[in-house]
């Protein structure tokens, strides 16, 4: 077999890598700027190496019954993990990626290639910008894992573009966010107030040293219309090589506190995480 050789080169919002996994054969680590973004078996699509991106696919398991056909939009690309991931799990799924670098797409494409039949339609298009455009109650689920670097864009982070994604949702849609942040959790706490004015039902998953103040690291939010299996969530993630904690009702709307919804006016990006913050779980 011929050896798996590494990939760089400069795309429209950075320098990306591809790099493959020693340990295994067709698996590969994408960097921007030197941040992880994605790690992608090739081999194995339901291989989930990053702990965040295991907890957006347990979410995506629970949403719905094994096997069921979903419309996911997913804003932010990578190297395609999350749409891999439901078109072996959900064979058949109709997946729009939603990226703004276009030449991080077209490097992904040429040397991670989809597999056949996977229907997964990328748009290189500005995140908020697409949903504006987007039809009203045309998906079942959005995942929003979009970072500019390493953190999440401003303009991601605002009332209007949570409703913009709750208009596209169907009435038992879920919304999913990854979002980076530390104690005392200033842009976690305004993210689930400004999920709150348009979602009836929140849940938090983040890993326990996080949720404690001990680290820095990544939360996924999860809002909906209607509550997600919550049982069979805390299920899944304890199970983990890094288990997580689930939190809902009323010890989230404690976490949540006096928190304020973000206006765009006043929105910012998610905190700069520190240095060496961000690796493979």
């Amino acid at each position: 077999m011929k050896e798996a050789i590494p990939v760089a080169r400069s795309v429209d919002h950075g320098f990306a890598k591809l790099m493959p996994d020693v340990d295994r054969a067709r698996a590969w680590l994408l960097t921007v700027d030197g941040a992880p973004q994605s790690y992608v078996d090739l081999d194995d699509p339901t291989h989930l190496e990053f702990e965040y991106t295991r907890r957006l696919g347990h979410v995506l398991d629970v949403v719905a019954e094994p096997g069921r056909v979903l419309d996911v939009v997913h804003l932010g690309g990578g190297a395609l993990t999350l749409p891999r991931y439901v078109a072996a799990t959900r064979p058949g799924s109709r997946q729009d990626v939603v990226e703004a670098d276009r030449g991080l797409l077209e490097m992904v494409a040429e040397h991670l290639p989809l597999p056949e039949g996977a229907r997964v339609a990328s748009h290189a298009a500005d995140a908020r910008d697409w949903l504006e455009k987007a039809a009203a109650d045309s998906a079942d689920v959005i995942v929003a894992d979009v970072f500019g670097g390493s953190r999440v864009p401003a303009h991601l982070t605002s009332v209007p573009c949570v409703r913009e994604a709750a208009r596209v949702l169907r009435d038992g849609g879920v919304y999913l966010a990854n979002l980076p942040d530390a104690a005392p959790f200033a842009f976690l706490r305004s993210q689930l107030a400004t999920l709150a004015t348009a979602f009836e039902e929140l849940v938090l998953i983040a890993e326990p040293g996080v949720l404690r103040g001990r680290r820095f690291g990544n939360a996924v939010l999860v809002a909906g219309h209607h509550a997600v299996d919550v049982t069979a969530l805390a299920r899944l993630t304890a199970a983990d090589a890094f288990p997580a904690r689930v939190e809902h009702g009323v010890s989230l709307r404690q976490f949540t506190g006096g928190a304020v919804a973000v206006r765009d006016e006043d929105a910012v990006p998610s905190p700069e995480p520190p240095d060496g913050a961000f690796g493979i779980g």
